[in-house]
């Protein structure tokens, strides 16, 4: 018996699995006025889901003009399911895998609940092994497309969905803005994947025939078809590996010969690490093609692995009350309109964020002659602001950066004269250097003893850290210690330092990109080497001793307004930057492609960088 309208009024939809597709067939349903439940056991990508949702519903919600639902997340799908009225699974494309999620929902999901898979390449009947035949009766698939760009829907019987559910679903789909297709019999492929399919498997006999190019046959579809994207970017938004693996589905169906598709693509990409986008060492075409700036034409399958953007506006551009203007904004590489998540901030200067936490974790300088800095936390969403180290515990904070595998941050002091390190609670505050005492009217003086920016390389067991010194006094210096205090040793008398670098215009920011083994920072002093992008490799670096020259360092980008904030996009291959002058750009690692994001009337400092 089909459900009824007052038969689901009230009650929740569910979707397993928060990945790139799970979040936005949450967010389609959220935007139509449902309450929705994510179950994914992973809490990076629970914080992801909701925080992609947080950000995106209301641009969903204006073709369907709802109140947007609220929306949730649960590791244990039982909690997930109770209530449903649907569940959504779009858990990865494994058969088996399949087979026992519907065998839980089975058993936890409610005895009407429609269970649909968000399948792209298996038939739901394929997932009944384990079901009984009451249940066959309320499964079908349901895939979607890429949600927003894309709001088709394809609706296709398990070969046992009672007639009724379909045309209900397919309305319950129009009502939150989609587009529903219903194929007529069971179809692997579908409709229009049946039609892909035949596409990209052209497409990947001609590159694996050596016809042509990735960027040329892009081209030449683009061209043909008034398309934003061509095929080859559009199978490295989806994934090399997910391609494959539908083509090996087709394959074992049809009989159709894998040399010039699936074995093509083991052999040349996957087996090398190359999954398209997702994977920061390219696909077809080479790391970050999909992720689009301002201007830029883009498909429904851009911008999939491109990051959200979170930097800090200090304050300084303020008409009235400067130092308590400072914000935490929210921003993409498209250059959407920046949204503000937390004010009133007192010259905020670092920033980074952990999914695992899903929090945003800050550093505020104060009033830099006073010790009144602060660090603190907030959820992705900016609520729940959190004080981490408290006033009176840091002078004048400034970089922070997370050492994702150990939970820990990491931030200078700069008129503190130390490099410090907490856990994400502020608990085990340590100082890991001391330039200084800065009650000692001598030492506070000094400038050349002032710690701005700081980077960890876990690979190497050190951390890094620029002492930029007197501005634009070409006295600048990078430096590094091991994480581990050397036994005996303290703060202050510490042996194992090295001097890297002396003599810079003025470096602020650090990263490491553990990956290539290399050091990025930016420095705001004068030109010609200064207010710019700079990069080593750490293999060429030693400590120096007096009247030692620099190691020889790259300039990867030049003409910056005052640089300040940095963060890599290890999965683009790009290169965040923000200055003074209230821009924010993107480069390539290499230097290349330099694009403007944005450019406000601002004043820029830290930034990061979160997939979500």
């Amino acid at each position: 018996m089909a459900p009824t309208l007052s038969s689901i009024k009230g009650r929740p939809v569910a979707v397993l699995g928060g990945g790139v597709l799970g979040r936005r067939i949450a967010c389609v349903w959220a935007a139509g006025g449902w309450d929705v439940i994510i179950r994914d056991p992973s809490s990076e990508q629970r914080n992801a889901a909701l925080h992609y949702i947080d950000n995106n519903v209301s641009s969903y919600a204006r073709t369907t003009d709802a109140t947007p639902g609220r929306t949730s997340a649960f590791e244990r799908l039982p909690e997930s399911v109770k209530e449903a009225w649907t569940v959504i699974e779009a858990v990865p494309e494994n058969l088996s895998l399949k087979i026992n999620t519907f065998a839980e929902l089975e058993k936890y999901a409610p005895k009407d609940a429609i269970l649909v898979s968000n399948s792209s390449s298996y038939k739901s009947s394929e997932m009944l092994e384990k079901v009984g035949e009451e249940t066959k009766k309320r499964i079908m698939n349901t895939h979607y497309m890429m949600p927003p760009d894309n709001r088709i829907v394809e609706l296709m019987t398990d070969g046992q969905t009672e007639e009724e559910l379909i045309p209900f679903y397919a309305e319950r789909l129009r009502e939150v803005g989609m587009h529903p297709i219903v194929a007529k019999k069971e179809s692997t492929g579908f409709v229009f994947n049946r039609v892909w399919a035949a596409i990209k498997r052209e497409c990947l006999s001609i590159l694996a025939e050596d016809v042509s190019d990735a960027e040329q046959l892009d081209q030449v579809f683009m061209d043909m078809f008034h398309s934003p994207a061509g095929p080859c970017a559009m199978m490295d938004a989806v994934g090399l590996d997910t391609v494959a693996f539908i083509e090996e589905h087709y394959i074992k169906e049809r009989g159709l010969n894998g040399d010039k598709t699936v074995d093509f693509l083991k052999k040349n990409f996957l087996d090398k690490g190359k999954l398209g986008a997702k994977s920061g060492k390219g696909g077809l075409l080479p790391p970050g093609h999909t992720t689009k700036t301002t201007g830029e034409k883009r498909s429904n399958h851009d911008q999939l692995s491109a990051p959200s953007l979170y930097f800090l506006n200090i304050g300084l551009n303020s008409l009235s009350d400067t130092l308590h203007s400072g914000r935490i904004v929210v921003g993409s590489p498209d250059g959407r309109n920046l949204r503000t998540i937390v004010s009133g901030q007192t010259l905020p200067d670092g920033l980074d964020i952990s999914l695992k936490t899903g929090r945003i974790y800050w550093t505020n300088m104060g009033v830099p002659s006073s010790n009144d800095g602060i660090v603190q936390s907030c959820k992705l969403d900016g609520s729940d602001v959190k004080t981490v180290i408290p006033r009176g515990n840091v002078h004048t904070p400034k970089q922070l950066i997370i050492d994702q595998r150990n939970d820990k941050l990491y931030f200078c002091d700069r008129e503190g004269l130390r490099v410090m390190r907490c856990n994400f609670d502020g608990s085990d505050h340590e100082i890991l250097i001391q330039n200084g005492d800065f009650n000692n009217e001598n030492d506070a003086a000094d400038q050349m003893n002032w710690c701005v920016g700081i980077s960890v390389n876990q690979k190497e067991g050190k951390f890094y850290w620029t002492q930029k010194g007197l501005s634009k006094g070409g006295k600048g210096r990078i430096f590094r210690a091991s994480i581990e205090m050397p036994k005996g040793e303290n703060a202050s008398s510490r042996s194992d330092i090295e001097t890297l670098f002396t003599g810079l215009p003025e470096p602020i920011d650090l990263e490491i990109d553990e990956d290539t083994q290399t050091l990025f920072w930016t420095d705001r002093g004068d030109p010609p080497m200064g207010n710019s992008l700079n990069s080593v490799k750490l293999e060429n670096l030693r400590s120096l001793k007096d009247g030692d020259k620099n190691p020889n360092y790259e300039v990867l980008t030049r003409q910056l307004h005052e640089a300040i904030g940095l963060k890599l996009d290890q999965v683009n291959k790009h290169v965040y930057l923000t200055d003074l002058g209230g821009s924010v750009y993107r480069v390539g690692m290499d230097g290349k492609n330099k694009k403007k994001v944005y450019d406000e009337e601002a004043a820029f400092s830290g930034i990061g960088l979160a997939h979500v």
